[in-house]
């Protein structure tokens, strides 16, 4: 990179940072070196310092290395810093009330989309629940509710850069089916995902433009398909979720 302005060394922390996305487990040194692409003695001086700054601990059962208690405080920071986030937050958490189901605020960020607000229903697992975590755009509703609102160029682009490996046993991977499915978002002003995400579920997602009326987010609502036939739930629930979602849009 010919940036003169670039950090190299930043950039390189962030990466010892950025190991830990796709672990299950603490990591040892190796795997960290392994996953930051570097040696382990460069690895080991990052996570030295990170670990004074509080940014890595040991593992409580010294298995090997976690994030820290400090990275919280940034996602503090951006949360309550992001306007789009603070006016969601009530606005999704009166909709909860109304629909007694899941609902999410997700934020666009290219390949993915990252929740970042989210709204409980009667049954959720452990990550379901979680804030900062991330799904594919290609196959999440509110990912393919942003995608109606692209070019077909940029969607192609999309596509051809992402990671399409199936989720689920219904993901749909094929480059065509996720187009059609675009499309169809596109005609009825929302899109609807069948178990690709998460088994069992339902999810209807709707756009949110910023103030030059391109894509930044989207609304998702949740629901079991034990308890709902596919046709019913959006009947239902896309009025709510589109009236809900140009409110928050920036004209």
């Amino acid at each position: 990179m010919s940036d003169p302005l670039f950090v190299r060394s930043v950039a390189r922390a962030m990466q010892v940072l950025s190991a830990f996305h796709q672990a299950d487990a603490p990591m040892t040194l190796t795997e960290i070196a392994a996953a930051g692409k570097m040696d382990k003695s460069a690895a080991q001086r990052f996570v030295h310092t990170l670990r004074k700054l509080g940014y890595i601990e040991r593992d409580a059962t010294d298995r090997g290395f976690v994030p820290g208690l400090r990275l919280l405080d940034h996602s503090l920071d951006y949360l309550r810093l992001n306007p789009l986030v603070e006016r969601a937050t009530p606005v999704l958490q009166e909709m909860r009330r109304h629909v007694h189901e899941r609902v999410d605020l997700s934020l666009f960020d290219d390949l993915r989309v990252v929740y970042a607000a989210r709204n409980q229903s009667k049954r959720e697992t452990f990550f379901a629940a979680l804030i900062g975590h991330a799904v594919p755009t290609f196959c999440a509703s509110g990912g393919r509710a942003i995608l109606a609102l692209l070019s077909d160029a940029e969607v192609d682009g999309i596509l051809a850069r992402s990671d399409l490996r199936p989720i689920t046993m219904r993901t749909i991977t094929d480059p065509q089916a996720i187009r059609d499915k675009v499309h169809e978002a596109r005609q009825v002003g929302y899109a609807c995902a069948l178990e690709e995400v998460v088994p069992g579920e339902i999810a209807l997602g709707v756009a949110i433009t910023g103030p030059d009326g391109r894509p930044v987010a989207a609304i998702h609502v949740a629901g079991s398909l034990s308890e709902w036939q596919p046709e019913e739930f959006c009947q239902k629930f896309a009025p709510l979720a589109q009236s809900t979602a140009r409110a928050l849009s920036r004209a």
